[in-house]
């Protein structure tokens, strides 16, 4: 069991999962197709395309409204599962081509790309498998079609990011269900974007369970490949006989070693948070964005709790942001950057040690050698060599003793501890009192 464990504690991300995790954890997500203009959240496929015309487009306003809150990427919904394509596809009618936008010749995921590409942001896209138009959809010949749109927006809008798929399935015109070819998608995005990171719900990025913006309370990208079978296998099996087939990305403990040790093999597989800024996906008038707190906690407990976090702001419909997705964006930022701006711990001695001797629990103390108000810690595993940490407490010395602040599970790319109440210390104590071999740290921030 002990070699088990110390092969999870060194089960490592790809190169684009770690520059997912480390560089680009906050990014948007834009759904927008005629959905917009029906006021509906999933399409039938038998709209009439004149409907979609965003006559003011601004997807400069776009990007400068997505800075604003501190997000590097943008994924847009080049197609929803009302196969209307936001692009000028070969393969299809049901597209900009029957738009009166720009007569016909519009193309929202080129002028959404240069636009990100002005405003140094990274590109991506969404493209539902599901399609409520095509009547190929049910039959072999529909995978051929949709790697065929998929091979133009991987090769015609420069570099790609993120590639968003969804697991949404129906029945195609012949009463059939479509089976996807997610080995044949994967394997043209490798080809024309070996640097995208791939959303899916079975990896390599997954889906966290929900669209309501939750994450776990101990959130493992170190999970069983049961649940992810898109991933490298890099373990060996675990050292208790039992199948973990019932397991599912809504369940809540799916990297605790109660299971892993059951488990087929482990494989890194980071989850991603999404939420929209308001209640549905698309643009409805009668909507209003979430509270800034409660976009805020979904930060914290996703880019601060070893996830990434994609945030949608739908259109208008005619294509610009609502003037109140735009202010609560940069409330957003202004929030986030006035909390981790100043790092107390910035230049101060930091002090890493075993525990007794122990080869998987330590203490971090860090001396700010003067009282200082707290508010955050931010702790971050040196992912790239794997994820390692079970438990830790963070303490303060008060009155010539080390007194308890914050009890956590999981650390990962990064975890970021509110406390309940501000308070002041000169110092600081992370206590590990669990972990899978000696934690490796990468930065660790006081504010």
């Amino acid at each position: 069991m002990k070699d088990f464990i110390k092969q999870a504690a060194h089960v490592r991300p790809s190169a684009n999962q770690l520059r997912l995790l480390t560089e680009t954890p906050f990014y948007a997500f834009i759904h927008f197709s005629p959905n917009t203009y029906t006021n509906l959240e999933w399409g039938t496929g038998d709209e009439d395309p004149t409907i979609f015309n965003p006559v003011n487009l601004d997807c400069d306003g776009w990007c400068e409204a997505v800075k604003s809150a501190g997000m590097k990427g943008v994924v847009i919904t080049a197609k929803h599962h009302d196969g209307f394509c936001l692009w000028q596809t070969k393969y299809a009618d049901h597209s900009m081509k029957k738009s009166p936008y720009k007569n016909g010749n519009g193309d929202i995921v080129k002028e959404l790309s240069e636009a990100c590409r002005r405003h140094g942001l990274k590109f991506g896209f969404y493209l539902s498998p599901w399609d409520r138009h095509s009547e190929l959809y049910g039959t072999d010949e529909y995978n051929d079609y949709y790697k065929a749109q998929l091979t133009e927006l991987l090769t015609n809008y420069g570099e790609i990011f993120h590639v968003w798929f969804d697991g949404a399935c129906g029945e195609g015109p012949n009463g059939k269900k479509q089976i996807y070819d997610f080995d044949g998608y994967f394997e043209l995005i490798h080809k024309y974007q070996p640097n995208a990171t791939i959303f899916n719900d079975k990896g390599p990025i997954r889906w966290c369970g929900n669209e309501d913006g939750s994450s776990r309370h101990a959130e493992w990208a170190v999970v069983p490949s049961e649940l992810c079978p898109n991933c490298e296998i890099q373990t060996e099996p675990g050292p208790l006989n039992g199948d973990l087939s019932y397991m599912y990305n809504m369940d809540e403990n799916i990297g605790s070693l109660s299971n892993i040790l059951y488990s087929k093999g482990l494989v890194f597989a980071p989850s991603e948070v999404d939420m929209s800024i308001r209640p549905g996906w698309f643009y409805h008038e009668n909507e209003e964005p979430h509270s800034l707190d409660r976009l805020f906690d979904t930060y914290l407990r996703s880019v601060g709790g070893n996830t990434t976090f994609i945030l949608n702001i739908p259109p208008k419909p005619d294509g610009t942001f609502d003037k109140k997705d735009v202010k609560r964006l940069k409330e957003l930022g202004e929030k986030i950057r006035g909390s981790f701006s100043a790092n107390l711990a910035e230049g101060k001695r930091i002090t890493i040690e075993p525990y007794r001797g122990s080869d998987s629990q330590c203490t971090v103390e860090i001396d700010l050698e003067k009282e200082e108000n707290i508010a955050y810690l931010e702790i971050c595993e040196n992912i790239a060599n794997g994820q390692r940490i079970e438990s830790f407490f963070v303490q303060r010395f008060n009155d010539g003793r080390w007194e308890n602040k914050f009890e956590g599970t999981t650390v990962g790319a990064r975890k970021i501890v509110r406390f309940s109440d501000e308070f002041t210390a000169i110092k600081l104590r992370i206590f590990v009192t669990a972990s899978r071999d000696m934690p490796e740290f990468g930065k660790i921030a006081v504010y």
